[in-house]
């Protein structure tokens, strides 16, 4: 089989397998603090319109019936129902984010296998799927650890450019670091594993919700610890599939 078909075959048939594990363990993680979290935000979002009813009715008639119409068009914003519906699209963006990732691993160990010769083994995918944990998920959490709905956050752009930045940078440090192995490469990756931390991520000077700092807690661990499990898990299964699917010539001696 050609190394092209290789990584896809494999990253597909991992990315499925993973990404419906991941969504199990959600099911016990994440998911039930984010349906507590909806319960306070849609009960802050009812306080807010029952408090600003009385100013509308005071601004005038006209105003009252663009707030209602406001209102009435962000009821009408589709999302999905809970249970199956909702489920089945989680399902399919950690089936669809898992095959992503593992097209990147599996590019990774193509390119390694024909440098070297050599398959590349379980153990080995495990410790690229741990980079990728620290490089998608430590890095970034670090400065912007994962929000629970309700809870205000600094501009999206400003989030996705620093995030961008956070993980570009900790890939590039590690890679110094770890393939170099020169104390001018370890200084320089050090420097850049701790730039994006220097900088500062963006965030709101005050912030009023009533999502309770604790429930907040809770999800920061579990999604660490999903995504540890995803991370683990599609290093280990993308380069053992990848084993099997590859034909690279092996080095004899």
């Amino acid at each position: 089989m050609s190394t092209f078909r290789s990584i896809v075959f494999s990253s597909v048939i991992a990315g499925f397998i993973v990404g419906l594990i991941v969504t199990v363990a959600q099911q016990f993680g994440t998911v039930p603090l984010i349906l507590k979290a909806e319960v306070y935000e849609k009960a802050a979002a009812t306080h807010q319109h029952d408090a600003a009813a009385p100013q509308a009715a005071a601004a005038g008639h006209d105003h009252a019936a663009h707030s209602h119409a406001d209102h009435d068009h962000g009821a009408e914003a589709w999302e999905p129902r809970d249970g199956l519906e909702r489920n089945a699209y989680t399902a399919a963006a950690n089936v669809l984010t898992a095959i992503g990732f593992a097209l990147l691993l599996a590019g990774f160990f193509a390119v390694r296998s024909g440098a070297t010769g050599e398959g590349v083994t379980w153990h080995e995918g495990l410790m690229w799927g741990l980079a990728g944990f620290a490089v998608f998920t430590i890095a970034p959490g670090l400065g912007l650890p994962p929000d629970l709905p309700g809870v205000p956050a600094a501009p999206l752009l400003s989030r996705q450019i620093w995030w961008l930045v956070a993980v570009l940078s900790t890939a590039a440090g590690l890679g110094l670091i770890v393939f170099r192995r020169s104390v001018p490469a370890a200084i320089a990756g050090v420097i850049l594993l701790a730039l994006p931390h220097l900088i500062g991520a963006p965030e709101l000077e005050h912030i009023e919700t009533n999502v309770p700092s604790s429930l907040s807690h809770q999800f920061v661990v579990a999604v660490t610890l999903t995504s540890l499990i995803f991370w683990s898990l599609l290093g280990a299964v993308t380069s053992a599939v990848f084993a099997r699917f590859d034909d690279v010539p092996r080095q004899t001696s």
